[in-house]
């Protein structure tokens, strides 16, 4: 039998299908088939690749197709198929593909890590084709795509009558509720994801820092620091990377019998995603000092040869300070306190670009979906989801009754523990912005005034006054009256 006569045979008897059969994808392409009313067509550039998953898996029930042409042949039609291949070039070649054979109606979904901007571009060119294009985060990791992850769909409402029972049989349950809701339209999806993965920087930066000063300043071991966290684990902080560190710290390795954690190098990467978040919230206007911290703190740890030079122009560092009785309980106050600020930060950019992309994001479903199967899947989250249901129109998380009192009782050891740092030379860039950025909404006038000043001084920027409306404008240059300015540059 020819390919072309191939094709014509192929029944339409998948009603959802998955393209790109790497680890994230072969894994999400099992968990819905073993969801009941599934039937997945699978495949993959290399058919290697599509017949070793067959191979390991042949009761999942798969239909397997050789070509793209095969593969849309498989589906019923509204087809919808997931995408699960390298962001960029890839996701681009296959969208292309898949635009080429689907007919309108037919449902594009990128799975992956996209940067928002890239999905409403795609979905504008789907819809010039009348295909239905969903740009969906899916986050988790291997084992999330395999055992249910947090799914967070943009798009259409109309793709998503389609899609919408499919994603909530394959997602985590938490509280007895599907962690996948419908985010918003076009780019929103792969916008909150990206927000997700920021503030998952920020939750591991601050991670690593308590660990550093339990271990620096309150000198116990990795293994004494597991048992700290894995209690940590079992009051309001307990969450999946809290849960995580604890399993890291206790590791052995096997070759030198040291700690694991003291023999893997101290250089953390990123992906990209952490990058992204930092740069939308600037263009937004939106402080995530707590996301940059944790990004930059993992640019710092990468540049071994500039830390090695600043290290051979030092003679002595300063001593430890502190480290007493209850130095982990205001290790884990602090901890506790500049996770709300990265939170909050998170959410404030949600909320801005909602507003600047026409998004109608429900800040208290988002918070729901990631209780399960997400990275930052926390017990913390529930407290989020009561503050957007108690008040959906927040200012800030900060603002919130549980999240002021929270602070406000961790606020003195919160103190402590960036001042002993400070003191003792440790870096805590995360705990150190955080408390610095609830200071600045704390403080009733801030140092901006003066900034005011200076760019009207040196470019004619003007400034606002506070006893009357409008821009004005002194004559620095000249005898230095004040005079009223219309169309404030401000």
């Amino acid at each position: 039998m020819t390919a072309s006569e191939n094709v014509q045979s192929q029944t339409a008897s998948a009603n959802i299908g998955v393209v790109g059969l790497a680890v994230m994808g072969s894994n999400l392409a099992r968990n819905l088939a073993s969801r009941d009313g599934n039937t997945v067509a699978v495949y993959n550039r290399s058919p290697e690749r599509t017949d070793a998953l067959l191979a390991q898996f042949p009761s999942a029930g798969f239909v397997s197709t050789k070509s793209i042409e095969e593969f849309a042949a498989s589906l019923q039609r509204p087809r919808t198929a997931i995408i699960m291949v390298q962001a960029g070039a890839g996701t681009e070649a296959v969208i292309a593909q898949l635009s080429d054979v689907f007919e309108p109606g037919d449902i594009i979904v990128d799975g992956g890590n996209a940067l928002f901007t890239d999905t409403i571009r795609r979905q504008q060119a789907a819809y010039a084709r009348g295909l239905e294009f969903v740009g969906s985060g899916i986050s988790g990791g291997e084992e999330g795509a395999l055992n249910g992850p947090s799914i967070m769909p943009g798009g259409s409402a109309q793709a998503y009558k389609t899609l919408g029972p499919i994603l909530a049989s394959i997602a985590a349950v938490a509280e007895g509720e599907p962690c996948v809701t419908h985010v918003g339209t076009d780019g929103a999806g792969h916008f909150v994801k990206m927000i997700h993965n920021g503030i998952e920087y920020a939750d591991m930066q601050l991670i690593a820092e308590a660990y550093d000063l339990l271990r620096r300043v309150g000198g116990l071991g990795p293994a004494q620091i597991a048992d700290v966290f894995e209690a940590w684990n079992r009051g309001p902080l307990e969450s999946y990377l809290i849960e995580i560190t604890a399993e890291v710290l206790r590791q052995v390795d096997a070759k030198s019998g040291r700690p694991l954690v003291d023999v893997i190098l101290d250089e953390a990467g990123s992906k990209g995603t952490g990058v992204w978040t930092v740069q939308t919230a600037l263009g937004l206007g939106v402080p995530v000092g707590g996301i940059a911290e944790a990004v930059f703190a993992r640019a710092v740890s990468s540049k071994p040869d500039q830390r090695a030079a600043v290290r051979a122009t030092i003679s002595r560092r300063p001593e430890i300070q502190g480290g007493g009785g209850g130095f982990d309980d205001d290790v884990r106050a602090a901890l506790y306190a500049s996770k709300v600020v990265a939170y909050a930060q998170g959410f404030d950019a949600i909320i801005a670009g909602a507003k600047e992309y026409g998004w109608d994001i429900d800040n208290g479903a988002v918070a729901k979906i990631w209780r399960g199967g997400c990275i930052i899947r926390a017990q913390f989250l529930n407290r989020i989801v009561d503050a957007y249901r108690s008040d959906p129109g927040l200012a800030s998380l900060l603002q919130d009754p549980y999240f002021a009192q929270a602070v406000a009782e961790g606020e003195a050891s919160w103190r402590r523990v960036v001042s002993t740092a400070v003191l003792s030379g440790i870096p805590v860039p995360g705990f150190g912005s955080a408390l610095s950025y609830y200071d600045s909404l704390a403080s009733e006038r801030l140092p901006a005034a003066l900034i005011q000043g200076q760019r009207d001084f040196f470019g004619a920027h003007t400034y606002q006054r506070i006893d009357e409306p409008g821009g004005f404008h002194t004559l620095w240059s000249g005898d230095r009256t004040e005079i009223a300015w219309e169309g404030s540059s401000h």
